[in-house]
């Protein structure tokens, strides 16, 4: 807090690696401190020069930041992950796709971004375990595919805010602003790859068939993209998340199911 120099502390949540407190400047407008545990940003680091390039964009200001910390621009919210838990899926899929299109206006070239290809590259290069079961190896080897094809036919790559989903996008006195960004050069497809699996505590309608088929219709024609293609990342990226949850070799997850789903909504195009 002194670093930063802010000062009343409220303690609002902990995430599995950071820490965040609504704190006050010293203008005393309120702003959100993340402390990282781990004592760096890890692959949050990028996304500290995407937000600060966007400066007209919908996404939160980065007031400071340092090796272990940030200061960003408070949201008083709801989520846009909390209207789809209040049964407002449809207006929160469309407030997605409005976002993710105005943090697209200006996606030009941006200096020290992650890159989508070395994401992808831990997906090809994982191990999966018999233990997983015959379906699970199936839909991860399916997903590997698809992984391969897409990298040996990169499209419309840009600078991505590379992780775009409900929880993600809060509600502020500006309108809806993105925030926790990744920071990723990659195929623009896979801005809205993750989003297909979120939010969380709607476990039944992540995996309703129906759903995924109407936000692949929605996004693919209003983001602009190929509806094929959009899906292809979907699964890639839920696989990719398997492989990042497995820290190794993959054994048993709970996304399994998802991925199948995923797979099988693509494979209907």
């Amino acid at each position: 807090m002194r670093r930063f120099g802010v000062k009343t502390s409220e303690f609002v949540t902990e995430t599995g690696h950071a820490l965040v407190w609504k704190v006050r400047t010293g203008s005393d407008d309120p702003a959100a401190l993340k402390l990282f545990k781990s004592g760096h940003m890890g692959n949050e680091r990028p996304g500290i020069a995407y937000a600060t390039a966007k400066v007209d964009a919908p996404i939160a200001r980065i007031l400071d930041h340092s090796d272990d910390a940030q200061l960003t621009e408070w949201l008083d919210g709801p989520s846009l992950g909390e209207l789809v838990r209040d049964g407002r899926d449809v207006d929160a899929a469309e407030h997605v796709m409005r976002v993710a299109v105005a943090l697209h206006q200006d996606c030009g070239s941006l200096d020290g971004l992650a890159r989508l290809d070395s994401w992808v590259a831990g997906l090809l290069d994982a191990e999966i375990l018999v233990s997983s079961g015959p379906d699970a190896r199936r839909a991860f080897g399916r997903a590997k595919d698809i992984a391969a094809s897409l990298m040996a036919d990169p499209q419309d790559q840009s600078a991505l805010h590379g992780d775009l989903h409900h929880d993600n996008i809060r509600l502020s006195d500006r309108g809806w602003l993105a925030f926790d960004a990744k920071g990723v050069w990659g195929e623009r497809c896979y801005e809205l790859a993750n989003a297909f699996r979120n939010p969380k505590g709607v476990p039944d309608l992540v995996r309703d068939p129906a759903r995924i088929r109407y936000l692949a219709d929605l996004w693919s024609q209003g983001f602009g993209v190929d509806r094929k293609r959009l899906l292809d990342w979907a699964a890639v990226k839920c696989a990719l998340s398997i492989v990042w949850r497995a820290k190794g070799p993959v054994g048993e997850d709970a996304e399994f199911d998802v991925l199948d789903r995923l797979l099988a909504v693509a494979g209907e195009n």
